[in-house]
């Protein structure tokens, strides 16, 4: 498998401009504007230069206010800090046993009703961070934060004494404590925890976020993950999530006979995608590496050496732009099953999302992207030639020159660049173009041309294209699928071309890798290979529409200062 896109394979879309390139393109074009017009781009500083300055007050008044605020709550916290070292209390704490999360005093005790819980007299040791605290006399409530939720704890002045509720009311939010107590139901119904014992085992030294005003900016969430974690359950909820795809996932490919391999990170040559690398020496050896591109090649050659049915769940990087879809280290899961096809990875496609959805979430329809998107199969076929014909009327059926697909290419406004000059790659941008957007449900879209599909297997019908698909939905590519190229003599000749291509200034494209083009020599069954990304399916089965909502950490831009 191969090409480019971001998630673990290639795409037809090697050259899908990002959203920052799209930017980086549309202020050069402005610039070169402004240099026409020199009276127009003087005032246009002007004003930009006011502004500017209107912005930086405003951010200097707001930021000296609140730094007093907070630099007073950090004084008082430190104040804290000391007072509870002064009683013989460290205020970070040891060790505390529990016997209880929120999650499970919930399960065994939410549905009975006060007076059973009375005559059960259930004591449970907990531990959590505090999120709410208010007084009602010598009555403290608190709601309690682990990991599975949050529960009430009631301290009762005259059940504690005074030493322990004079230690509650001098708590402050974000504090982490240890107690112990009987489960009970409140006047009001909600299930709590009655403090017999209460245990100090953080101090938060920093307040939390204001709970409606606070942390709201997407970048300072991203930024500050750990304070993300703390004040928003949907982050933390995706955070738990994730690990349990993951895990279907797994299981799933277990249950199939396949093995679950680990290759290198570090490798010499650039190959199984078309993307920018990231770049690295090894001192020992005295030689440069690339942090890989793609897990193919490593887990093809396991296929000539007999292992049959292979995968790998890994992290990938790409030294490419940042959007809603693209980080640049992101998890793929490649597999390659020896004698499937295309026909057999679209089967194994299918039937893996849907055993994911219902394993972890007892479901096959999503919210995603504002559509309802079901992943029963079967799923639609759509192939990328009829696409184009069916949506722009042109048709690349039709045998044509270079050239005659150029002028196609100017008359319906579509962009090409000089390493893209083939029949091949203007196909590809049409469909990128005006079909893509048009896609909703999971479609199956195939036959991809050869000049973007190097490392796929021709079609026998019209060796033109190959034996390639990619699963689409809501216009984002999911995964893409091959029936392998095992021809070592043509799989030599496309690596050659794709020299070619790096000659025009495709800084995408493969270099030759002589040692797979030997392991092939050698016979690789016939293969299907699939390779899918991990954190777009994600942000399907979750919801989301970035993908830094489902990264714990994602990469970002250096913070201005």
């Amino acid at each position: 498998m191969g090409e480019s896109f971001y998630i673990g394979r290639r795409t037809h879309m090697a050259d899908e401009l990002t959203k920052e390139e799209k930017q980086r393109i549309k202020e050069q074009r402005r610039q070169e504007f402004l240099a026409a017009h020199p009276e127009l781009a003087a005032k246009q500083k002007e004003a930009e230069e006011k502004k500017q300055k209107l912005v930086q007050t405003k951010k200097e008044i707001v930021d000296a206010v609140d730094g007093a605020l907070l630099n007073d709550q950090e004084e008082s916290r430190r104040d804290k800090m000391n007072d509870l070292r002064s009683q013989g209390i460290d205020p970070f704490g040891h060790a505390f046993a529990r016997t209880h999360n929120s999650a499970m005093i919930k399960k065994a005790y939410g549905e009975k009703n006060a007076e059973e819980l009375k005559a059960l007299n259930a004591e449970v040791t907990i531990a959590g961070r505090i999120m709410s605290k208010r007084r009602m006399g010598k009555l403290g409530f608190i709601h309690l934060q682990d990991r599975e939720g949050r529960i009430q704890v009631v301290i009762n002045q005259r059940v504690v004494g005074d030493e322990i509720y004079n230690l509650f009311k001098s708590a402050d939010l974000g504090d982490i404590i240890g107690v112990t107590g009987h489960v009970f139901k409140t006047d009001a119904g909600e299930l709590s925890v009655e403090c017999a014992e209460y245990t100090h085992l953080t101090k938060a030294l920093r307040p939390l976020p204001e709970k409606f005003h606070g942390l709201q900016d997407k970048e300072e969430r991203y930024r500050r993950r750990y304070v993300d974690l703390i004040m928003n359950d949907t982050s933390r909820d995706i955070a738990i999530l994730r690990p349990r795809i993951v895990s279907a996932i797994r299981h799933w490919m277990d249950g199939q006979g396949y093995v679950e391999v680990e290759t290198p990170i570090l490798q010499p040559i650039l190959g199984g995608a078309s993307a920018r690398p990231f770049a690295t020496h090894h001192n020992a050896l005295d030689k440069d590496y690339y942090l890989r591109i793609a897990t193919e090649l490593p887990l093809k050659r396991l296929i000539v050496g007999g292992m049959e049915k292979v995968y790998e769940i890994g992290r990938i990087f790409r030294n490419e732009g940042m959007d809603l879809k693209h980080n640049p280290e992101f998890t793929t899961m490649e597999a390659y099953c020896a004698y499937s096809d295309l026909e057999g990875m679209m089967k194994m496609n299918e039937e893996l999302f849907e055993a994911v959805a219902m394993e972890v979430f007892g479901r096959t329809e999503f919210e995603f992207m504002g559509h309802t998107i079901s992943l029963k199969a079967p799923f639609k076929r759509w192939n990328m030639v009829d696409a184009v014909k069916e949506v722009t009327g042109v048709d690349f059926w039709q045998p044509m020159s270079v050239e005659d697909a150029l002028a196609l290419a100017k008359e319906h406004n579509v962009e090409v660049l000089p390493h893209q000059h083939t029949v091949g790659n203007i196909i590809s941008l049409f469909f990128d173009a005006f079909c893509e957007d048009k896609i909703i449900q999971p479609t199956f879209v195939y036959g991809h041309p050869i000049e973007i599909s190097p490392l796929a297997k021709k079609d026998d019908k019209d060796p033109r294209f190959t034996q390639r698909f990619e699963l689409e939905i809501c216009g984002i590519e999911m995964d893409n699928a091959f029936t392998e190229l095992n021809d070592p003599i043509d799989q030599k000749a496309r690596f050659e071309a794709q020299l070619e291509l790096k000659k025009l200034g495709d800084d995408e494209a493969s270099e030759v890798d002589d040692d797979y083009v030997e392991a092939l020599e050698y016979g690789m069954p016939p293969t299907g290979g699939i390779g899918m990304g991990i954190d777009r399916f994600v942000m399907l089965l979750t919801g989301q529409d970035s993908i830094r909502d489902v990264l714990l950490f994602p990469t970002m831009r250096p913070k201005e200062k």
